[in-house]
């Protein structure tokens, strides 16, 4: 420590040794949060869909509005995009792509379906931008593969 840093005041200095201690938090730690967050809510949202699939489908039917899709069509894509997401972010598997596929339905929710619910969807978007662009950290699937067969990116 320099002089400079001993007549810091002992509070400034307190909270320069808790930031630095924050900073040593490995990325894929603090990705492992997001990750099973969203896994969470979205296999919510897909279980609910096949407890009772035909209430899916006369929602689909009549109250979702998704665009250039049949209802039935929209009905299963979701529910599969909600059944299989879900266990790629847990396992770290293909992480950014599923994030990607997360966004593009949470779009389509809050523009077609459910306007406003914009403060949940914004958490979700929130949760899901830093998977898309730092993928899902050390503690995944995608980071082994990359290291092993291929050059390492960061956050991979």
């Amino acid at each position: 420590m320099t002089e400079i840093d001993a007549r810091r005041p002992l509070l400034l200095r307190a909270a320069d040794a808790a930031l630095a201690a924050l900073d040593r938090i490995p990325y894929g730690l603090v990705a492992l949060l997001p990750r099973a967050a969203l896994a969470h809510i979205y296999w919510n949202a897909g279980y609910t869909k096949i407890l009772n699939f035909q209430a899916t489908l006369y929602l689909f039917s009549h109250m979702y509005k998704v665009p250039l899709l049949p209802p039935t069509v929209a009905a299963y894509l979701a529910t599969a995009i909600e059944l299989t997401t879900p266990w790629l972010l847990v396992t770290g598997v293909f992480t950014r792509i599923a994030a990607f596929v997360l966004l593009g339905e949470t779009l389509v929710i809050e523009i077609f379906v459910m306007p406003n619910a914009w403060p949940d969807h914004l958490i979700w978007t929130a949760l899901l931008v830093p998977l898309i662009a730092y993928g899902p950290g050390k503690l995944s699937f995608d980071h082994f593969v990359r290291r092993r067969f291929g050059p390492a990116k960061s956050g991979d």
